[in-house]
């Protein structure tokens, strides 16, 4: 197996972050919910984790660190708890995960703000573009640091300076941990991160930092540990944005993995990746035809790619099998970034390189493609023909995902069904057989 699918989640991850995991599994208590040694102690842990972040962002007080599910829920928490009212405007970049469009599709259909995109110049994010946008109602510009689509780059800090005093709110989903962001501090409003991607972390932890003089309303309410004796929630942070349990034995793992993160560099990461990247690149050079969206130089570790006459879920499907290269195929929950690239709705197939990702990986998974391309698909109508019956559009990856799956089911369903009759159907007979024994026996006795 070659795993290229580090922008989902990074695989493998460090033996620190196991280790830690076990460690706090194996600990007593919850933090900041009682007074003793155990409680404490877990405490601790989760101040670990806000420590380790402040650092990667070179923030000072890491009380405005608030940890979280995942990104997607930083990002809502953001936008939800900003306050944005009917006519305010919003502005976003043209390549955004659905973490940030949906919540603002919402937001523009419950609330009615007015949400506008800045397009693509020459395939890049131009600052110029949100600086030409600006209007007295806008209250707030969102921006991926980098595309979970192509990778490249966004130059955030000359986008927010282009907005003047109007809050840049990044989504580092992509780049916390693979790309330096030790000075945001110093520049950002707001920054949200995931912890299970170039971070190192598991699934299940995730944040965001906030800017002092920016404050958030949250969106659930609860426990604390804090001001038990009001109805009210605290207005300090981070309890105000923290209710309930906090995921104690998720965040000791995602203070190891950025540790460890801080340990290698995050500019030795940035570059060993940007170095595969290149790599691969340059193998594949050779083919005709090849489309690498957006080849810029400022990128992470992340590529995608279409070949002509495959779909991205064949090719996919077909590398797997040529040489076990583990890819992401279709839209990567970002249709806003495949409509702006024009690879809309078919989108591509996306090879992402990571920390332990070898130079051999890089080569072979490069190789797997040239070797594809030239063999051409094994079985040219398997694919097509089934997407087809199930009235699904070729070429539609995340389509073709669903239609094999609602098909899987109900194979399984019509399996269970037919079990279910033969079930009956045996019932039956026995309790048939048992009533002729019944009549047998009772003639036998009238005989005698």
């Amino acid at each position: 197996m070659i795993y290229l699918d580090n922008a989902a989640t990074s695989f493998p991850k460090p033996p620190e972050v196991a280790a830690a995991v076990s460690a706090a599994l194996a600990a007593p208590a919850s933090p900041g919910r009682s007074g003793h040694a155990a409680s404490l102690s877990a405490s601790k842990t989760v101040h670990r984790a806000r420590k380790a972040v402040a650092a990667l962002l070179g923030v000072q007080d890491n009380s405005r660190v608030i940890f979280v599910a995942n990104v997607t829920w930083a990002l809502n928490l953001a936008l939800r708890g900003l306050g944005l009212k009917a006519g305010d405007h919003v502005l976003s970049g043209p390549l955004e995960h659905n973490a940030v469009a949906r919540p603002l599709s919402r937001l523009v259909k419950e609330v009615g703000v007015e949400w506008e995109v800045a397009p693509l110049v020459a395939g890049r994010v131009e600052p110029a573009e949100f600086a030409r946008r600006l209007r007295p109602e806008t209250k707030l510009a969102v921006l991926n640091h980098a595309s979970n689509v192509t990778g490249a780059l966004a130059p955030i800090r000359d986008v927010k300076a282009a907005l003047g005093d109007v809050p840049l709110l990044i989504d580092a989903a992509q780049t916390a941990g693979a790309a330096p962001l030790d000075d945001a501090g110093s520049w950002a409003d707001i920054v949200c991160f995931t912890g299970h991607k170039a971070l190192m972390g598991p699934t299940g932890v995730g944040g965001l930092w906030v800017r002092p003089g920016l404050e958030l309303a949250p969106l659930a309410v609860g426990g604390t540990g804090s001001r038990s004796d009001s109805f009210e929630p605290p207005e300090f942070l981070p309890d105000a944005l923290e209710p309930g349990t906090a995921n104690t034995h998720g965040l000791a793992g995602l203070a190891a993995g950025i540790e460890f993160v801080l340990g290698v560099g995050v500019q030795a990461i940035a570059e060993h990746e940007r170095t595969l990247v290149n790599l691969f690149r340059e193998k594949t050079a050779p083919l005709v035809g090849l489309r690498i969206l957006d080849p810029s130089a400022r990128r992470t570790g992340v590529l995608s790619l279409n070949l002509p006459g495959w779909s991205a879920s064949e090719l996919a499907v077909e590398l797997e099998a040529e040489a076990g290269v583990l890819t992401r195929a279709g839209l990567h929950c970002a249709p806003l970034a495949h409509q702006s690239l024009g690879t809309f709705p078919g989108g591509a197939v996306r090879f992402s390189f990571g920390w332990f990702t070898s130079r051999s990986d890089a080569l072979t998974a490069a190789e797997a493609v040239l070797a594809v391309s030239r063999r051409g698909r094994r079985n040219p109508t398997a694919g097509r023909g089934l997407v087809k019956s199930l009235g699904a559009k070729p070429f539609d990856a995340d389509k073709e995902v669903l239609a094999a799956r609602a098909a899987a089911a109900e194979a399984k369903a019509a399996r269970a069904a037919e079990a279910e009759a033969e079930a009956v159907r045996a019932a039956e007979a026995e309790a048939e057989a048992a009533r002729a024994a019944e009549a047998e026996a009772a003639g036998a006795a009238g005989d005698l």
